[in-house]
């Protein structure tokens, strides 16, 4: 028989122990559960951003915890990982997708457990493996958030340089402050993100998949924007009660939208927008039509 506290507790514990013999980076690349006492209405499921961990996360879980949900931010395989990582040993990062998706999968499985209404979302890389559920178990998903998803890259000299080289690159804001996770990769593990973008994108022309929430912002240096746009006009064939969101240029909210320490200092704007969409069951014309302040 289903135990609610036994599997909460066997989740937690799985996680230390699992990262604990990696051994971890930072504390901060934990692994981040919020739980309440029982199965709640709605449970989240987030997966953070490439090379990074799930402290992009823990903002906004804890403010859906504290309205009465469950969240679940697991750590992604290969990231994380104490280390001296630079290009003669970078970090291990995985280069076959298949990698992911059974991670994905099996994490989903487990959140399933624990509340009535599936909510799965994800920043950068992570909204291209909770789009990727979307589209595998669009039945049993009830909303899907994607922050800045990284379909593409903003920069078509980058963009080539991610289809055929295969060195390694430090990112340009390594030493920021938020920053816990790897100050470079291996192209390759990159790759395989980029191509999964163009082929979820591709593919929202034709299946139907979950309701969507997709937020840009203008001052995004790393994704295309325009794209997000593409990919929601495409959702919103199909689901009505998808929205979008872009913030505006003013507000400088970088890439890195998920925490505040990363750049993000309107975050309260962010988090208020998903906990209004997933408890909201207006469509998006008539959000446009009621000119709520999105």
């Amino acid at each position: 028989m289903f135990d609610y506290s036994t599997t909460t507790a066997a989740i937690v514990e799985q996680a230390k122990t699992r990262e604990d013999a990696l051994p971890i980076r930072n504390e901060k690349c934990r692994s981040k559960f919020f739980f309440q006492p029982h199965p709640t209405p709605k449970v989240f499921l987030f997966f953070h951003g490439f090379t990074a961990g799930p402290y992009q996360f823990e903002p906004l879980g804890e403010a859906l915890f504290r309205s009465g949900y469950n969240v679940l931010a697991p750590l992604q395989p290969g990231h994380g990982i104490a280390g001296d990582w630079d290009g003669d040993n970078p970090p291990p990062l995985p280069e076959d997708p298949q990698v992911y998706l059974k991670f994905v999968q099996e994490w989903f499985q487990q959140a399933k457990l624990l509340g009535e209404q599936v909510i799965i979302g994800g920043y950068s890389t992570g909204g291209i493996l909770a789009a990727w559920l979307a589209f595998k178990y669009p039945e049993q998903i009830y909303r899907t958030l994607l922050f800045a998803p990284y379909l593409s890259g903003n920069n078509l000299l980058v963009d080539w340089l991610v289809e055929t080289l295969p060195f390694y690159y430090e990112w340009l804001n390594k030493d920021n402050p938020g920053n816990f996770g790897y100050k470079g990769f291996r192209i390759p593990a990159a790759r395989i993100f980029l191509d999964m973008g163009q082929e979820i994108l591709e593919r929202t022309k034709h299946i139907p998949t979950t309701p969507m929430l997709i937020i840009s912002s203008e001052k995004d240096g790393a994704t295309n924007r325009h794209e997000h746009q593409e990919l929601f006009e495409s959702v919103l064939k199909y689901q009505p009660k998808s929205w979008y969101h872009c913030f505006d240029k003013e507000l400088d909210i970088p890439h890195t939208m998920m925490t505040e320490a990363e750049g993000n200092h309107y975050l309260d704007q962010l988090i208020n927008l998903a906990k209004t969409y997933v408890e909201s069951d207006l469509t998006w014309a008539e959000v446009q039509e009621k000119g709520l302040p999105l």
